[in-house]
């Protein structure tokens, strides 16, 4: 069956280029032309991955990101005509996978969308059991699902990923380059800030207090592991 993708613009013409290309894909695709009706459309017709322009009228792409986080971890591009620094964070910080700047090819666009919708299928043989304990964390691999404590914890597919990284190399410390290799993909290597950005949601999310980390510690100079404590 072919992966389904929401394409949200409000510019018809870049719209149409966009479906365009990812229908040639074969990808199945429906859109939507402001964040009001993306939203609708998300609701009743889940898809596997989300494009969404920022810069949009009733409700701006950072709103309907930051609404879909609240009840789905589906993969979100944000994609964006701002290139400035503070602009693509807010876009991660709002729980986005990944982002792209305008203009940009159809090239690029595909191989975001292959790369972002190939860290959602997160690999089911990897773990031997079935949960994962670290202190107060606990991960059910089989329903791909965190809890802190007894509180469920809501992570997109990328944060997830990136936590399974640590939890299969608990105790190793592993550099900036290895986590967006295997988490991102190769093409990703020297993007720190997309991995800077992650971690600090992670710890927002998993630690008690995000300023002195427990599960996601750094080491400087080196990168990050997830240090082995008794449970």
């Amino acid at each position: 069956m072919a992966e389904k993708i929401l394409v949200v613009d409000d510019e018809p013409r870049y719209l149409r280029l966009l479906e365009a290309n990812l229908r040639t894909e074969g990808y199945d695709v429906y859109t939507a032309q402001d964040g009001v009706r993306a939203l609708e459309a998300f609701s009743t017709n889940p898809a596997d991955l989300i494009l969404l322009d920022v810069m949009m009228p009733r409700l701006d792409g950072f709103s309907v990101c930051q609404r879909i986080r609240q009840f789905s971890n589906v993969p979100i591009i944000i994609l964006t005509a701002k290139g400035e620094e503070q602009d693509r964070v807010r876009g991660l910080d709002m729980g986005a996978d990944d982002y792209l700047v305008k203009p940009f090819s159809a090239t690029e666009l595909l191989a975001r969308v292959r790369a972002v919708l190939r860290r959602s299928q997160v690999s089911k043989d990897v773990a031997q059991s079935r949960f994962f304990e670290h202190g107060d964390l606990k991960i059910d691999f089989a329903r791909a699902e965190v809890w802190r404590g007894s509180q469920p914890v809501f992570l997109s597919a990328t944060e997830y990923r990136l936590l399974l990284q640590f939890a299969h190399n608990i105790g190793k410390v592993l550099s900036a380059e290895e986590l967006l290799t295997s988490v991102w993909g190769a093409e990703y290597r020297d993007d720190k800030e997309i991995l800077w950005v992650s971690i600090a949601r992670l710890r927002q999310k998993l630690e008690a207090d995000a300023h002195s980390p427990k599960h996601i510690v750094t080491r400087s100079g080196l990168g990050y592991l997830m240090p082995p404590i008794e449970i």
